[in-house]
């Protein structure tokens, strides 16, 4: 059977370039210490810096959800093959050179969805909120009703990189589990949803930017991190080991934080 693809697929393949360089801020693969850090990666921290007046250089990506990649209906994405192995035939697919920046990127987002869990880690990579619904509901309880996290900004300027000042004291949401699912670069959207065994705190943060930006940001703290790759970049950027220190992280703000209702 040969697939075609629709006006809004090939639309969005034309969008695929600008995400390509937030796929290099998520890989977790080895880097030389003598590197300069990405700017992108400004985005972790630890639970001794959730206090009200600490000030961090934190990333926020700008993104227009009018011009960002939507997650296909299940029929569609289940049409179109989902692969390492399918790459050739995609980059045909999609009218992608197998030298271009595309290609590099959606040879990463492979790596991400076929690279074997951690220990503890349950993980799936979604190309259809119906997909995406039916993991989260087998992770959290199909009878569970559930409530969405993201980051949300209330007023942001064109300054993706600039300090933050944590305005109120942040707010746990105390959930028994959680799953976050995060975008990774493709034609269409494809988000990586994973929950991790452990300990893990999900809280709402209150932000100042010294440029005038308000973010009511999303973050998480991974309580435990011993069983982590020691490749893992978040130990770069917080220069700790595996296991001595908790790991938090905010999320962007097309990521989604999914928990079970708080509410009766």
């Amino acid at each position: 059977m040969e697939f075609r693809p629709t006006l809004s697929i090939l639309l969005h393949a034309l969008l695929l370039f600008q995400f390509v360089s937030e796929s290099r801020a998520r890989d977790i693969a080895k880097t030389s210490s003598k590197e300069t850090l990405n700017p992108q990666l400004n985005i972790f921290f630890t639970p001794k810096d959730l206090k009200i007046g600490k000030m961090m250089p934190l990333f926020f990506a700008l993104k227009d959800p009018s011009t960002s990649p939507h997650l296909l209906p299940r029929e569609e994405a289940n049409s179109i093959p989902f692969s390492s192995s399918n790459l050739t035939y995609l980059l045909k697919f999609f009218t992608f050179s197998k030298d271009s920046p595309q290609a590099k990127a959606m040879e990463d987002t492979f790596f991400h969805c076929e690279i074997s869990a951690m220990n503890g880690e349950s993980k799936f990579c979604a190309t259809s909120l119906e997909s995406m619904l039916d993991f989260v509901q087998e992770i959290l309880g199909f009878n569970t009703k559930l409530d969405v996290y993201t980051t949300e900004f209330l007023k942001k300027s064109p300054v993706t990189l600039q300090n933050y000042t944590i305005l109120q004291k942040p707010k746990e949401i105390l959930v028994p589990k959680l799953v976050a699912c995060h975008t990774l670069p493709y034609p269409y959207a494809v988000f990586y949803c994973h929950m991790q065994k452990g300990e893990n705190k999900l809280f709402k943060i209150s932000l100042l930017g010294e440029n005038g930006d308000r973010i009511e940001a999303a973050a998480i703290c991974h309580m435990d991190t011993k069983e982590w790759n020691h490749d893992h970049v978040a130990f770069r950027v917080l220069k700790v080991l595996p296991g001595s220190s908790p790991v938090c992280h905010f999320f962007p703000v097309d990521n989604l934080v999914w928990v079970p209702s708080l509410s009766m």
